[in-house]
């Protein structure tokens, strides 16, 4: 964790770097405001991940002078191929349009919002597809 930590902290800085000379000599609101919502989308993960890496043992990835054999081991399961998260970025699609064209294509979107949870809700409880 403690790399990952180091490289969105680092990432953080240039960005508030970048934001404070953005703003003062282009004078233009938005792209500071943007710049500095990227900075603390960098720090807010960046500061957990660094409270975390403190607090955990070192993993092999932290060592630079580990060896492959420590990093081996088990890989883990993954899940297999499913519908459902298609469906729930097509609920939230849905819920957007809502925004724009009228809010009557909110009921469809949460429908099918609601259909993706429950859908990957219940394909996960009987492990999916083998």
């Amino acid at each position: 964790m403690k790399v990952e930590a180091k490289m969105l902290l680092a990432l953080g800085t240039f960005f508030g770097i970048m934001c404070a000379v953005y703003w003062n000599w282009s004078l233009e609101n938005a792209g500071g405001v943007m710049m500095f919502a990227g900075m603390l989308l960098c720090f807010l993960p960046g500061l957990y991940y660094y409270w975390w890496s403190r607090r955990m043992p070192t993993r092999p990835e932290d060592n630079p002078q580990a060896t492959r054999e420590e990093g081996a081991g088990v890989v883990g399961a993954f899940p297999g191929t499913s519908i459902w998260p298609f469906v729930l970025g097509m609920g939230a699609f849905t819920i957007v349009l809502s925004l724009v064209f009228g809010i009557w294509l909110l009921v469809p979107g949460l429908g099918l919002a609601a259909w993706a949870f429950l859908g990957g809700t219940s394909e996960g409880r009987r492990g999916g597809q083998h």
